[in-house]
């Protein structure tokens, strides 16, 4: 078959669909004629200083080492659709670069950019193809426009191939593009490794990527709050329309949601990961609303807040989720320089398994649930409290255990703090009025120089204050 008649895509010819019409010679001529020149604006990256520095140490921590972090490619979401590209967190992190198919390679401490510009004019591929077509698919960045904003040289991703030829030790960020893991002969150790610094780097916020934390932060709370103020289609349509409202805001602002945001209402915040969000809004039960908005930069929030769906919480509500949040302050309060990373985590649990002993539930004593061998309490509360968050909602994955999550805590780390209680519906140990109860509240801290600073702090937690904020909304 032609490329004019298969799905495939063939090296330098274009994407193409099987239900497409063969495309006769005359038209590919006529299209190929008559354009003007237009550049794209791009301005200057704001990253480029930073990321620069950033490159710098790179390269001192495997010096003489060739070094490739690929963005990666589209993701096929069903048939002939992709999802919505998002680069990967290493590649734009060292060079802000967002475009599909570029990869950076670090070498004897000098950064090139291979990227794939715009087509030609000259090809069918600007107007038939349908991820990289400038008719399809937008106006990509020539090599020029990329470097001028980015501040790295560019060269063709063709020339990748080449580069990569030349002897010299190599390390891949794997698993991003299989094409560019097919290019240099894998070595798991050395390739892990690089993973780990990769991840590490990230550990510790500059001064940009707090201020794009913050900002991710304060969209958050906008789609929060836009969600309050349509109480009404909310309780007419359910978890579908917080998702959707909240949805709005991160996308008009930001670059996307930084997730897929939870909407749990009655039994469902229940179920840590909800994301079906397909239940109604019942009043006179909670509902468990995890979600952040992911900055242009990348960067994401994630906050999550119960509130009473009626707008007050009934006694019993109200008991539980100020135990949740006493144990959230305490570990908040156990945030610190030098301070081990999960001691918000042993600090919340502390409260928590003593809150739980309070409502007869434990079946050993307290000390006894805390201690390693037993941590029965953690029926009802599942989780750890804590993780590092960034570029990525669960940042610097690929640490070495030693350093995250078992190592301590520095000033500019950003994590989450989010205890919670959960009582399934069909749980026998405890009384029927607990059944069916979730309650997680959580906020993004910075690590400062005596403490942490609540970065989602605009959202109210006292549940006097959550009543008043809902009603003022309202």
């Amino acid at each position: 078959m032609s490329a004019t008649e298969t799905d495939e895509h063939p090296e330098g010819q274009p994407n193409t669909e099987g239900h497409d019409p063969a495309v006769p010679e005359a038209y590919k001529e006529f299209m190929r004629t008559g354009w003007g020149e237009r550049e794209l604006d791009l301005p200057a990256h704001p990253i480029t200083t930073w990321a620069q520095a950033r490159r710098e140490k790179l390269a001192e921590t495997f010096p003489g080492e060739r070094l490739v972090i690929p963005a990666g490619t589209f993701k096929v979401r069903a048939n002939d659709t992709d999802y919505r590209f998002r680069a990967d967190t290493a590649h734009t992190y060292l060079s802000g670069n967002q475009t599909t198919d570029a990869v950076l390679v670090v070498e004897d401490g000098e950064a090139v950019l291979y990227a794939r510009p715009r087509s030609s004019r000259e090809t069918d591929e600007f107007f038939r193809d349908r991820q990289y077509g400038e008719l399809w698919a937008g106006r990509r960045p020539s090599l020029g426009e990329i470097s001028n904003s980015l501040g790295v040289p560019t060269r063709h991703i063709d020339d990748l191939a080449g580069v990569l030829a030349r002897s010299a030790k190599t390390r891949v960020l794997r698993g991003v593009d299989a094409r560019v893991d097919g290019l240099v002969a894998a070595d798991e150790g050395q390739d892990k490794d690089f993973a780990r610094v990769l991840s590490e780097m990230r550990l510790v916020k500059d001064e940009w990527e707090l201020a794009e934390l913050q900002q991710a932060c304060d969209i958050t709370t906008l789609g929060f709050e836009d969600c309050v103020r349509d109480w009404d289609n909310v309780l007419t349509y359910g978890e579908r329309w917080v998702e959707g409202t909240f949805f709005r805001r991160a996308r008009a602002m930001g670059n996307d949601i930084g997730y897929d945001s939870i909407v749990g209402g009655g039994r469902h915040a229940t179920t840590l990961h909800w994301i079906d969000n397909t239940g109604p809004m019942t009043p006179g039960e909670l509902v468990l609303l995890d979600m952040g908005a992911e900055a242009t930069s990348l960067y994401t929030a994630d906050v999550t807040r119960t509130l009473p769906i009626s707008g007050t919480f009934t006694p019993l509500q109200r008991d539980l989720y100020n135990l949740v949040l006493a144990a959230q302050q305490a570990g908040m309060d156990a945030v610190r320089p030098g301070a081990a990373f999960r001691a918000a985590h042993h600090a919340a649990m502390d409260v928590l398994a003593h809150g739980l002993d309070d409502l007869k539930l434990l079946p050993v004593s307290v000390d006894e649930a805390l201690s390693d061998d037993s941590k029965v309490y953690s029926r009802w509360t599942l989780h750890g409290v804590s993780h590092m968050l960034g570029m990525d909602v669960h940042d610097c994955a690929s640490a070495a255990k030693e350093v995250y999550p078992e190592g301590d805590l520095a000033e500019s780390m950003v994590l989450t703090v989010e205890p919670g209680l959960y009582f399934q519906e069909d749980d026998l140990l405890v009384p029927e009025e607990l059944r069916g109860i979730g309650i997680r509240i959580e906020d993004d801290v910075v690590v400062t120089v005596d403490g942490c600073r609540n970065l989602s702090g605009a959202l109210p937690r006292d549940p006097d204050a959550i009543e008043a904020w809902m009603a003022e909304l309202r």
